[in-house]
């Protein structure tokens, strides 16, 4: 089988590995990939935001199975484009791909399927944005409408703060779009996590839930991140807690989609808080998680691509996914001064050092450079392990982050330490 693989991150590498444990005959190929994908895959030339190009590319290539690992693509409408010229792709069209890449059309779609969520109101410009702040209790969220690489959503303490985010967004175009839409919620407190699943258009299948730690320091401080840690399972979940979401959550969710015509197939992502009032939906992501795809593939015992396919040709009741009861801990590697400005360009040393049983390293920002490994990107690795008790695993990954050595590392102290919170 020939599957591309569309995307340079860490999930992208989580998804190519998966797929080549599942089958080492598989034929895989990537865009753009990166150093580690490079191990596994055929790395193409190609931008990846350009649908019709991706889609040359598949047919030239006699692509099988085209899976998108981020945003990007969907949002522009790669799934239409490939579905439109007979080709498979794993992923959700473009409407449906509004989930994400459109907070004020989530928060409308949640509204309108009676689905909980923190109550909220939409700025179409920074008078407005302004005016509104003025007259509500704080600390309040404030996320951009449009695609942000996991930036665009800022807890605002006080006024001060909200007020110089908002300035940022317009005046400043921190997020380089014509995009004049903000969405100013309340702020919920409680635990966060992910729920991941699997959907084709009528069924649904979820995966094993993760938590993820998206502040840059250590105790949930500092800016937000693509995520700087991750693990799977946490204690407080349960069986009674996963009704509840799928009950009040994901049921409605795909009975929304259903109404509003959108074939969704590819994975839908929850990201949940967890208040004394039961769960709360913070936000829709239409892509495997990144880090969580690190944590929650290498627990998946049944075939990605089988489940995958099914999803693509609508067959999904038919498959069943088994998991393993093995725990989860990945730790980001990133680039000194992520997420501001960092250096690119660091040799990256003593990776084979690092490896052992149990441990997995996934690429995300490097490349290879006259036959070195070097850093490219502000979260450069992520380092998992598994084992049967989660301080054990967290343990292996630390061991292995430290190892590896490039200039300016950082990483979290603290991801899977305090499993439940």
């Amino acid at each position: 089988m020939r599957i591309l693989v569309i995307g340079s991150g860490g999930r992208e590498h989580a998804l190519a590995w998966k797929m080549k444990e599942d089958d080492r005959r598989t034929d895989l190929f990537a865009i753009p990939g990166n150093g580690g994908i490079s191990e596994d895959a055929e790395c193409l030339n190609g931008n990846a935001d350009l649908p019709a190009l991706m889609a040359a590319i598949a047919l030239e290539r006699k692509i099988d199975l085209t899976v998108v690992g981020p945003e990007v693509p969907l949002a522009a409408g790669i799934s239409d484009i490939f579905i439109r010229k007979g080709l498979k792709i794993f992923g959700p069209v473009q409407k449906g791909a509004m989930l994400e890449s459109s907070k004020c059309f989530a928060k409308d779609f949640m509204k309108r399927n009676n689905i909980p969520t923190a109550d909220y109101t939409v700025a179409d410009s920074l008078e407005e944005s302004i005016k509104i702040l003025e007259d509500r209790r704080f600390p309040c969220v404030i996320k951009y409408d449009g695609l942000a690489a996991g930036k665009g959503v800022q807890v605002s303490m006080d006024i001060n703060e909200a007020q110089d985010f908002v300035c940022r967004i317009y005046r400043e175009r921190i997020f380089g779009s014509e995009n004049q839409k903000v969405v100013i919620e309340d702020c919920l407190s409680g635990t966060e996590m992910s729920y991941l699943v699997f959907a084709d258009g009528s069924t649904f299948i979820p995966m094993v839930p993760a938590k993820d730690h998206k502040r840059v320091f250590d105790g949930d401080r500092g800016p937000n991140t693509g995520g700087m840690g991750c693990y799977s399972p946490s204690d407080i979940f349960n069986s009674r807690l996963e009704k509840t979401i799928q009950k009040e959550i994901v049921l409605p969710t795909l009975g929304g989609l259903e109404k509003e015509n959108i074939d969704y197939r590819g994975v839908l992502y929850f990201g949940i808080m967890l208040t004394d009032k039961g769960p709360f939906l913070l936000e829709y992501n239409v892509r495997f998680g990144d880090p969580e795809t690190q944590v929650i593939l290498p627990r998946m015992e049944s075939s990605l691509t089988d489940v995958m396919e099914a999803v693509v040709e609508g067959l999904l009741a038919k498959v069943r996914v088994r998991w393993s009861g093995r725990k989860a801990v990945c730790v980001i590697l990133s680039s000194g001064g992520y997420p501001g400005r960092y250096e690119t360009g660091k040799e990256i040393k003593r990776l084979g050092e690092a490896k052992e049983e149990g441990v997995m390293i996934f690429h995300a920002g490097t490349k290879k450079e006259s036959g070195r490994m070097v850093t490219a990107g502000g979260r450069v690795l992520g380092i998992t392990a598994l084992d049967d008790d989660i301080g054990k695993a967290a343990g292996k990954a630390y061991l292995a982050a430290e190892i590896i050595d490039f200039e300016g590392k950082h990483y979290r102290k603290d991801i899977g330490l305090k499993h439940g919170e």
